[in-house]
């Protein structure tokens, strides 16, 4: 099953950061925040990732393409023609596609942009800028216990983010209401697993995924909560940034699943 990261926005709330790159190359422990999301997604046996580029998506590929090499232990020797050995190459078993969707597409636009590398299957999407220890091997069983479109993890924090009225006997959310005033209730963490007939919620590059499509799937009962009472953290400002090096730095980082 593939993962798709959303990477392509301009993270104008961390412009500290982000104004020299882009929001998920933003280093916690000396590795980028994107880094740290695919990692969790590999302990459980994901590894083939699509990501979403946008604002100074190079960046991004630069870091790709450098990444073997910046990897391993290697020796250049410069007698023999230029030579290069590696040793001891310590890169994950990732396969990484990188596409370019747009600098002002919205997220659903970027989705509906990549759907000529996901085909017919079932894939996983999750936000550039979110760290959780979510189980990912029981939000997938979730899903496919359900009769959903899609599965979203649902995690309780404070009401800057869109809240979800979830139906507490089948887990369907009724309502996705983006970003109300009021605090508390249920929220859309990312983490999500997706069927294919989403993309064709999807109308083009304008469309924000987190409006029309997921309102559309939660009035036909098609939206599902997998309700996640862990760690759950977004890299949304300069505050964020700061605890999650904290937490890092201190041996305690709740999202490290992986050794």
């Amino acid at each position: 099953m593939k993962v798709v990261i959303l990477a392509g926005g301009f993270g104008t709330r961390i412009s500290e950061e982000s104004h020299l790159r882009p929001k998920p190359m933003i280093e916690i422990g000396g590795k980028p925040i994107l880094w740290h999301i695919m990692k969790s997604y590999s302990h459980y046996g994901f590894n083939d990732f699509i990501i979403c580029l946008g604002y100074k998506g190079y960046m991004i590929k630069e870091f790709f393409s450098d990444y073997y090499l910046n990897t391993s232990d290697v020796t250049f020797d410069f007698t023999k023609g230029n030579k290069m050995t590696v040793h001891n190459n310590a890169s994950e078993p990732w396969k990484v596609t990188l596409v370019d969707t747009g600098l002002y597409t919205m997220t659903g636009g970027r989705v509906n942009r990549i759907k000529e590398y996901l085909g017919k299957e079932t894939f996983m999407l999750t936000y550039g800028d979110g760290v959780c220890n979510v189980d990912i091997n029981k939000l997938k069983q979730h899903h496919l216990n359900s009769n959903a479109y899609l599965t979203m993890t649902a995690i309780q924090l404070g009401g800057r983010f869109g809240v979800l009225d979830i139906n507490e006997d089948t887990n369907e959310i009724e309502k996705f209401i983006e970003k109300p005033k009021e605090d508390g209730g249920w929220i859309n963490g990312g983490y999500m697993v997706v069927e294919p007939e989403v993309i064709d919620y999807i109308d083009d590059d304008s469309t924000v995924f987190e409006r029309t499509p997921l309102e559309r799937l939660a009035k036909e009962g098609k939206l599902v909560a997998y309700k996640h009472q862990g760690f759950w953290q977004c890299m949304d400002t300069q505050r964020d940034k700061n605890l999650l090096e904290r937490l890092w730095n201190e041996n305690k980082a709740p999202w490290k699943v992986w050794k």
